[in-house]
């Protein structure tokens, strides 16, 4: 092993720690809107590393990844739910992440035989058809208003307002801070899983599909199967996402899981850079973030007027979106690699213009080299 990969391990074996550390922090020192704010963030990581592995490693086009989430998110709160089988949320919760990658796996045989724009296109039925039956199933869905979420349990311990309150370290933990340190696992387990995934045989098998499908097949790559696989996997992190944010909002409406949202996925992995967990992370957090803060914020930013205002003004959702679609345009002119891709060539450069220590002395003294005589002349 070489020095510099020597190195590089250590650093991260010591970052890693305390990157945890740091990200335990804020439920001891943030009010609840700033909570929200990471919540949203982390649900919304989730589904975006699962539509980067789709789209960035596997190279598949989804415009349906709302779809996804709609049924994780429902599929929780109909199955732990009253009406409903009133299975333990924790059992519910699982149950909706499968239901979400059964639903990919029926979508899957289109997946394996329709690529690029044709598959999205052909996504864009899935938030159509989930739209019209999130509205039209009361039964299951609570129609137009939607339906509440019920709170998550695992082993008698609730994620939500309960009694008797838990406080710790002098500092009451309510929903959100409950919720927080269960957003953090659900992404922690999402990151290794993914980057696991890229760096086994099934993402390589996926790069090679996504750059030359013929050449993936001389390989010996299953094409049709790796492409399903690619789906139902995705799906299934959609869904995992759904559950999450399902338990962050406390209520499920239809209005939220539409085109609007599948294209905020796209811009995130675009943002952030496509095939990256890293990437789709940070542009999760930046599309997620923006409209959030810009609606707290509205009445100290010029342009941007605050929600329920007069008509013709910019709210900061429209806002928020004019804002992240300039910034995929900039990102696809001087960095096509997204945030991720810029940060390591920023990373790069710092290193190339590091100053090298000089290497030290050897202990050991050279032996005296014996001196040059000139040549003689031959008489």
């Amino acid at each position: 092993m070489s020095d510099r990969l020597l190195a590089a391990l250590t650093r991260r074996r010591a970052v890693l720690p305390l990157l945890a550390v740091v990200l335990c922090l804020p439920p001891f020192y943030l009010d609840a809107f700033w909570l929200r704010i990471g919540l949203f963030s982390m649900a919304a990581a989730i589904g975006a590393v699962g539509l980067a592995l789709l789209s960035g490693t596997a190279g598949q086009l989804s415009l349906g990844h709302a779809f996804f989430l709609a049924v994780g998110a429902y599929g929780y709160a109909w199955l732990a739910g009253e009406p409903g089988p009133g299975l333990p949320p924790a059992l519910a919760a699982l149950l909706a992440v499968l239901l979400a990658g059964a639903a990919g796996g029926l979508f899957s045989p289109v997946a394996a035989r329709v690529k690029g724009i044709y598959l999205g296109i052909a996504t864009l039925a899935l938030v159509f058809l989930g739209h019209h039956v999130l509205l039209t199933a009361d039964s299951v869905t609570g129609g137009f208003n939607g339906r509440s979420v019920p709170p998550l349990t695992l082993g008698g311990f609730a994620f939500t307002e309960s009694d008797p309150e838990l406080t710790v370290l002098g500092v009451p933990f309510g929903a959100e801070e409950r919720l927080w340190f269960l957003g953090l696992a659900l992404f922690a387990f999402t990151w290794f899983t993914a980057r696991g995934l890229q760096r086994g045989r099934p993402g390589r098998a996926l790069a090679a599909l996504r750059d030359s499908e013929t050449a993936a097949s001389v390989m010996g790559v299953d094409v049709a199967r790796h492409r399903s696989a690619a789906f139902v996997v995705s799906s299934m992190y959609a869904g995992l996402a759904g559950v999450l944010l399902a338990l962050a909002f406390r209520r499920v409406v239809p209005d939220y899981f539409s085109l609007a949202l599948s294209v905020d996925y796209l811009a995130m992995i675009v943002i952030g850079g496509l095939g990256s967990v890293a990437g789709a992370t940070a542009g999760a957090v930046f599309v997620t973030a923006l409209p959030l803060l810009m609606t707290r914020y509205a009445d100290q930013l010029p342009l941007v007027t605050a929600p329920g205002s007069a008509e013709g003004a910019v709210g900061p959702t429209e806002a928020a979106r004019y804002l992240y679609g300039a910034a995929i345009v900039l990102v696809l002119l001087y960095a096509p690699d997204g945030l991720h891709g810029l940060a390591r060539r920023v990373r790069d450069r710092a290193r190339r213009r590091r100053p090298r220590t000089p290497a030290p002395e050897s202990a050991v003294p050279t032996p005296p080299q014996p001196s040059a005589r000139p040549k003689e002349h031959t008489p």
